[in-house]
């Protein structure tokens, strides 16, 4: 993975990523999802990459250890493994098992199987969320804050949608401070339970014709085939 440009190097204090990863992959048959190669890389490794290649200084890694995972050429990234106690019970516990471990103001809360998630999406989200400094990329003119935004309040995050509109929950970047509010006590298993309340900014970042989307996740074999296909005919 190539250096963060300059730009980017203004933000590793202020960012960290939490990547769940410790799922059971039961949609592929239990096979080890964020290790499927899609590509030359892994899926976990594609989506630390584009986590340090938008300046994050941190990035925690929600399942099992994985030696071999690094943070591509950026080597001022700290990878951490933690794992929820018990395991593989659920993206909130997760979430709260690797929000503990981060100490910047933001982080990126991000799934281990987005092998097309590069870091001018999540600088898109970091900017359409508010952090200071953070570049939005190419104009993205379709972000769409829900009314209580609109309305005047400030943004308490930003996800991506995919191209029907559908909420990513896995593919956003908050402050930290509010997840942590928003966690503490909340008794439910599900993210668009705990997240939805929070009315982050829904980011659209359309694919270039004929470029897979960012947001595309690998739950299934079918999904899996299909990136592994885009995969082969990018250059």
């Amino acid at each position: 993975m190539p250096a963060p440009e300059p730009e980017q190097r203004g933000l590793p204090a202020r960012l960290a990523a939490v990547v769940l990863a410790g799922g059971r992959g039961s949609r592929l048959g239990g096979a080890d999802k964020p290790g499927m190669v899609v590509g030359t890389r892994t899926l976990l490794t594609a989506v630390v990459s584009a986590a340090a290649g938008a300046g994050a200084g941190h990035v925690v890694i929600v399942g099992p250890s994985r030696p071999g995972i690094r943070a591509g050429a950026d080597t001022s990234c700290k990878v951490e493994f933690v794992r929820e106690d018990p395991p593989c019970t659920g993206p909130v516990a997760g979430l709260r098992c690797g929000l503990a471990g981060v100490h910047a103001p933001w982080v990126a809360v991000l799934a281990a199987d987005m092998p097309f998630l590069r870091a001018r999406h999540l600088l898109a989200l970091l900017g359409a969320a508010g952090q200071p400094g953070a570049r939005t990329g190419r104009p993205a003119g379709h972000g769409r804050a829900p009314a209580a935004h609109d309305a005047g309040q400030s943004p308490r995050g930003a996800i991506l949608i995919d191209d029907a509109g559908r909420p990513q929950w896995l593919a956003g970047c908050w402050p930290a401070a509010v997840l942590r509010d928003r966690l503490d006590g909340y008794p439910g298993d599900s993210l668009r339970g705990l997240l939805g309340p929070l009315w982050p900014v829904r980011l659209s970042y359309p694919a270039g014709p004929g470029d897979p989307p960012p947001w595309l996740d690998c739950d299934t074999t079918s999904d899996l085939s299909l990136a592994r296909e885009w995969a082969r005919r990018s250059p």
